[in-house]
C-alpha cells in the first residue's frame, strides 16, 4: 500500500526535504555496459570527505576543476581502480553543492565496486534525476532547463538537439517568467483599485491593462503553436506505411531504414503485425510503422493484423500508401478517412506502369532497383512543412506539461480580460483569474510549490543525471 501523501509544510514533509538536502549522493553517471571510461558522480556536503577516504586524501587538497590521478582503495588498502578525480566546489557546480567526479575504467564490475566503496564511506545511492533535482532546488536551473537535459539526451535529430539546447539555455523559462512578471504588474494595479473602492478606475489605465493582457495572450499563443513541433521532435512523425498485400510495404521500410528489418516475401500476408522503427529525414524524426496488407481475409490472425493496421492509420500523422504500379488501380480506397497528410507511392515501376495510373499524382519508385527514393524523401519533407527554416530562429518546442499550463493560463487571462471589458464588473473576480493565470505560468519554470510535479518529472531521468 502506498503511503498517504504528506500535507504541505507538515513536520514529516519538512524533515524529508531536510534529509534530502543534507545527504551526500553518489551514482554511476555513464551508461551501463563495457566501455573505455566510466564516470561516477558524488554530490553533497560530505562529497570531499568521502572522496578523501577512498582516494588517500587528495580530494580536499585538489584545485577545483583540475583532474588529478588517484587510486580508489578498499578498506584493506587494496586498489579497486586507477583513474582521474575532479573536484567542483559548491555553489560553482552543476548541483550547487560540493561535487566530485571519478573517471575510471569502463568495466561493469570495476565500476560497481568503485561505487560500492563510495557508498560504504557514507554516500547514499542517488535516485533517478536527483542530481538535476538538486540543481533545481539550489537555483542552478529551472524546471524547463531540467527537462531540456532529458530532451538533449534523448534527441534523435539535429532539430531536436537545437530545441533542447534552447530550452537548456532557459529560453522557455525566460519567456514564461517575463509573462508572469507582466501579470504581477497588472495584478498590482488591479488590487490597488480594490483597496481603494472610492477611486474610479481611470478609463485610459483600464485600456492599457487590457492591451497588456492582449500582449501576454499573444506570447502564450506563440508558445502554444509550438506544441506540435515539440511532439514531433520528441516522439517523431507517426508515419504509417499501408496498402494491399504484396505491394512492397516491408521492402519500402527496409529501404528507408537502410537495413533489412522486416521479412520480405512474395507470399501475400507475410506481415501479420506492425513493426516500428525511427529514421532521421532532413532533421525530422519519422516513426515508421510497417503494417499488414489490407484485404478481406478469413484467417483469424491476419484479420487481427488488418485491424491493427486500421487503428494505426487512424492515429497517423503521415500516411504512405503504397501500390503496385504494374497492376490495375484499385477501384476503392483501402484506408479509412483520416486528416493526416497522405502520399501515394507507386512501387515496382521497373516492371512498367499500368495505364490506369497515368493521371495519378504519385511518387514512382522501385524498391528492387532503389530508384526514386531521393524524390520520395523530398516529397515527404515538402509534405510535412517542417524544416530548420520553418522552425524559426529561436527553437522553442513545448511539451505536454507546458501546453496544459499555458492553456490554463490562457483561459484565466481571457476570463480576466472579459471582466475588465464589461462595465460595472467586479475587479476582485478579475484579480482571482489573474492569480490563477500567475500560478499556471509559474508551474512551467517551477516558480510555485510543485513537489508532486517534481517527483513526476525527475523520476523519468536516468540515475546519475
Amino acid at each position: 500500500m502506498n503511503p498517504l501523501p504528506l500535507r504541505r509544510n507538515s513536520p514529516q514533509r519538512i524533515r524529508r526535504m531536510a534529509d534530502a538536502l543534507t545527504s551526500t549522493i553518489a551514482a554511476i553517471a555513464s551508461p551501463m555496459g563495457v566501455g573505455a571510461i566510466s564516470l561516477i558522480r558524488i554530490s553533497g556536503p560530505d562529497a570531499l570527505t568521502i572522496a578523501d577516504l577512498t582516494c588517500g586524501g587528495i580530494a580536499s587538497s585538489s584545485m577545483p576543476r583540475l583532474a588529478r590521478r588517484c587510486k580508489v582503495r578498499d578498506k584493506t588498502g587494496a586498489v579497486i581502480d586507477d583513474g582521474l578525480l575532479t573536484v567542483f566546489h559548491g555553489p560553482a557546480s552543476f548541483t550547487g553543492e560540493d561535487t566530485v567526479e571519478f573517471a575510471g575504467h569502463g568495466g561493469i564490475l570495476v565500476t560497481r565496486e568503485t561505487l560500492s566503496r563510495f557508498l560504504e564511506c557514507g554516500a547514499v545511492h542517488a535516485a533517478p534525476g536527483e542530481f538535476s533535482q538538486r540543481a533545481f532546488s539550489n537555483g542552478k536551473l529551472d524546471l524547463t532547463q531540467a527537462e531540456g537535459i532529458m530532451d538533449l539526451i534523448s534527441a534523435q535529430t539535429r532539430l531536436a538537439i537545437r530545441a533542447a539546447h534552447s530550452q537548456l539555455e532557459g529560453t522557455l523559462g525566460k519567456r514564461t517568467t517575463e509573462a508572469r512578471d507582466e501579470i504581477l504588474e497588472i495584478l498590482a494595479n488591479l488590487e490597488a483599485w480594490i483597496d481603494f473602492p472610492d477611486e474610479d478606475i481611470d478609463p485610459q489605465t483600464a485600456i492599457q491593462l487590457r492591451e497588456r493582457i492582449h500582449g501576454i495572450l499573444a506570447t502564450i499563443d506563440s508558445l502554444l503553436s509550438t506544441a506540435d513541433q515539440g511532439r514531433v521532435l520528441r516522439e517523431g512523425v507517426r508515419t504509417v506505411i499501408f496498402g494491399e498485400p504484396n505491394v512492397g510495404k516491408s521492402s519500402l521500410l527496409n529501404r528507408l531504414l537502410g537495413f533489412d528489418r522486416a521479412i520480405v516475401s512474395d507470399i501475400a500476408g507475410t506481415t501479420r503485425d506492425t513493426i516500428e522503427e525511427i529514421i532521421n529525414l532532413h532533421g525530422i524524426p519519422l516513426r515508421l510503422v510497417d503494417t499488414a496488407g489490407v484485404r478481406e481475409s478469413s484467417d483469424l490472425i491476419e484479420s487481427q493484423g488488418i485491424q491493427r493496421t486500421v487503428r494505426q492509420i487512424e492515429n497517423a500523422d503521415l500516411l504512405l500508401e503504397i501500390a503496385d504500379a504494374s497492376q490495375a488501380r484499385p477501384e476503392r480506397a483501402v484506408y479509412p478517412s483520416n486528416h493526416a497528410t497522405h502520399l501515394l507511392i507507386l512501387n515496382k515501376s521497373d516492371l512498367g506502369e499500368h495505364p490506369s495510373w497515368s493521371d495519378s499524382d504519385a511518387i514512382r519508385i522501385s524498391c528492387l532497383k532503389s530508384d526514386g527514393f531521393d524524390a520520395l524523401s523530398e516529397k515527404i519533407r515538402e509534405a510535412l512543412h517542417f524544416t530548420e527554416a520553418d522552425f524559426g530562429e529561436h527553437a522553442v518546442a513545448i511539451n505536454a506539461r507546458h501546453q496544459a499550463s499555458l492553456a490554463l493560463a490562457r483561459t484565466n487571462l481571457t476570463a480576466a480580460l472579459d471582466l475588465l471589458t464589461e462595465e460595472n464588473s467586479d475587479p476582485e473576480l478579475a484579480a482571482i483569474d489573474l492569480r490563477e493565470a500567475l500560478d499556471a505560468l509559474g508551474e512551467i519554470p517551477g516558480k510555485v510549490d510543485t513537489e508532486d510535479l517534481l517527483g513526476v518529472i525527475f523520476s523519468n531521468f536516468c540515475i546519475g543525471k
